[in-house]
């Protein structure tokens, strides 16, 4: 559980700054290092790789879309099957985003010597 919970933080903290500079798909080898580095077990580096980067994506979609980016947000949820809603938007791209951390942490997590 230790060792979840500090994968979890290393990745969230580490993707949240990344992000700032780098692209979107940062998030992949930060992931897969750190899980390869720090993971313990493949379901609990893949939970922290889930959540860590999910997290990471949903704060600042959601504090954007309460402060003035809503109004995008709902014409880019209007383009898909969402019928216009901006928070299920922002709740599929988190779980679309937290997964690909997901697999990048399971892919470290299975590097890792041991």
């Amino acid at each position: 559980m230790k060792s979840f919970f500090i994968l979890f933080l290393l990745i969230f903290v580490l993707t949240s700054l990344a992000q700032f500079f780098l692209p979107w798909w940062v998030v992949l080898p930060l992931c897969l290092g750190l899980a390869a580095w720090r993971g313990g077990s493949a379901g609990a580096a893949f939970g922290a790789g889930l959540l860590g980067v999910a997290c990471s994506w949903w704060l600042p979609a959601a504090w954007l879309s309460l402060n003035g980016a809503g109004l995008l947000a709902s014409r880019v949820a209007a383009l898909l099957p969402l019928g216009g809603n901006s928070w299920l938007l922002v709740l599929l791209s988190g779980l679309l985003a937290g997964l690909v951390g997901g697999l990048a942490a399971l892919a470290g997590a299975w590097l890792k010597v041991r």
